[in-house]
């Protein structure tokens, strides 16, 4: 396994993959063939990091349980990953944008186009962490496939000035580039089929690792009752309103047009529908139970208050 010249080409990521050394000369059928057999490994890699995403779940939640904030931060392809994971948690589990958050060096512009430079300053990274008021009780979890991106770094070392729980991840090894983050996620997915080409094994494993940190997250915090998205705004649009309806009444065991006259009851709340009906409370009732069950519907169902 060869390396690229430069400060960067020792990293894992950044080295020439044997197997695509030819990859200008493959039939589509073969390249695909071997893309498919490199990206085929990347569930194994994030397998052997479960550990320490488990710990990064654990430690995103006891600080979003205390009124804190989940902060992403990254460049180019991990930048705009975290962004992504931050945008859909609203629509799918009903959270305030505020509560996970993605910032990506050089702003909004960088989502659509390349902004050459921004990734190299480590002061910009901070100063960021300054313009979002971060503090003791969120966690910035940096992004960076290589592991050596300065805006990442900058933001992290400013994040724990601040008072702040930090996370990092990584697609290279700590022996390659260390870190002093509460919790360190290394997911090893080695060289690329186009060297340094991070948006592929690298990029997969991103969306994976964080993919499992929010959703998780929504999980404790009690946005999903069994594997079902009961926090769901039903009002946003007719197939919300449509799932809010099967959801009643899949739960609480009713027919659709009971399920359609509870959440009406229920101000289009699938919680509180279910609440009311498996349990013959009032809405005001059935939002007290829900509140003193820290918003998990099962809690709310299996204890009084």
């Amino acid at each position: 396994m060869s390396s690229v010249p430069g400060d960067r080409g020792q990293l894992s990521t950044e080295a020439i993959h044997p197997a695509s050394e030819a990859l200008d000369r493959m039939s589509v059928s073969a390249a695909v063939e071997l893309m498919t057999r490199e990206d085929s490994g990347v569930a194994e890699a994030v397998d052997a990091a479960r550990a320490d995403i488990a710990a990064a779940i654990e430690l995103v939640v006891d600080r979003l349980r205390a009124g804190g904030r989940l902060i992403y931060v990254g460049a180019g392809t991990s930048g705009r990953l975290g962004m992504l994971d931050a945008a859909e948690c609203p629509p799918t589990f009903q959270s305030s944008p505020e509560l996970v958050q993605g910032v990506i060096a050089g702003g909004e512009r960088a989502l659509l186009h390349a902004v050459e430079g921004a990734e190299d300053s480590r002061e910009d990274g901070a100063t960021m962490m300054a313009a979002r008021g971060i503090g003791p009780a969120d966690v910035v979890f940096g992004i960076t496939a290589g592991g050596t991106t300065p805006y990442v770094h900058g933001a992290l070392e400013a994040a724990r000035a601040r008072g702040a729980r930090t996370v990092f991840f990584a697609c290279v090894a700590r022996a390659e580039v260390p870190d002093t983050a509460d919790v360190s996620i290394r997911v090893l997915t080695g060289p690329e089929v186009i060297a340094g080409s991070t948006r592929l094994k690298a990029g997969t494993a991103t969306k994976m690792v964080l993919n499992m940190v929010s959703t998780l997250t929504m999980v404790q915090l009690g946005k999903v009752h069994g594997n079902l998205m009961v926090d769901v705004n039903t009002a946003g649009s007719e197939k919300l309103q449509d799932r809010g309806e099967r959801l009643v009444q899949h739960i609480a065991a009713v027919s659709r047009d009971e399920a359609r006259s509870l959440l009406i009851r229920a101000s289009g709340s699938v919680k509180l529908a279910v609440l009311v009906h498996l349990r013959g409370l009032n809405v005001d009732e059935a939002s007290a139970r829900l509140r003193a069950a820290g918003g998990h519907l099962r809690r709310a169902l299996e204890h009084a208050p």
